[in-house]
């Protein structure tokens, strides 16, 4: 009996060093950005994007679950303003969106907080660039740091292409949206 309990103890003690040792080797800081060309001005899309509630009309994760609950503090498209959602789709989750810094008419700062289906913290961002007069490149991206040990999963799957897709979805709507 004795045997089977120090195997056993051996076990789990081999498993949490690999887990430790696992997590130790595996990235624990990610960042995903894409772009797109919009066929408009400058100013009309950096407009567009400063208020957080036009989102609804082409974030691919409000599509996931169109009864997503909302709420907004404050004054949309200011410093402060925050955005909360809660899903029972685990795909979209619960969490907030605040605007932390506003550069007129070039960047937008967010602060990503994930309350579910685990907890986290992100910096979020956008991006204008003029191309041409009536042309302007966004850049859409986030980054920030995964606590360990849930880093590990970043030696399974491929982050920035799973977050790039759904980054890519959206600034295709996006597009279509300023477009029509």
């Amino acid at each position: 009996m004795k045997k089977i309990f120090a195997g056993l103890v051996g076990i789990v003690l081999f498993l949490v060093l690999v887990l430790g040792v696992m997590s130790l080797l595996a990235p624990s800081d990610f960042a995903v950005e894409r772009e797109v060309v919009i066929n408009r001005p400058k100013g009309e899309v950096f407009d567009y994007l400063l208020l957080v509630k036009n989102q609804n009309d082409w974030s691919p994760w409000i599509k996931k679950d169109p009864k997503l609950r909302q709420t907004f503090i404050g004054t949309d498209g200011e410093v402060g303003f925050v955005y909360k959602w809660d899903s029972d789709n685990s795909e979209v989750g619960q969490g907030e969106q605040e605007i932390m810094k506003i550069v007129d008419g070039e960047r937008i700062d967010t602060k990503l907080r994930f309350k579910k289906p685990f907890e986290s913290t992100s910096d979020g961002y956008f991006i204008t660039e003029e191309v041409a007069e009536d042309k302007t490149k966004v850049k859409w991206g986030f980054g920030g740091s995964m606590p360990r040990p849930i880093n590990i999963m970043f030696l399974f799957m491929d982050f920035d292409a799973e977050a790039g897709k759904e980054f890519d979805d959206g600034l295709k709507a996006l597009k279509a949206k300023l477009e029509e």
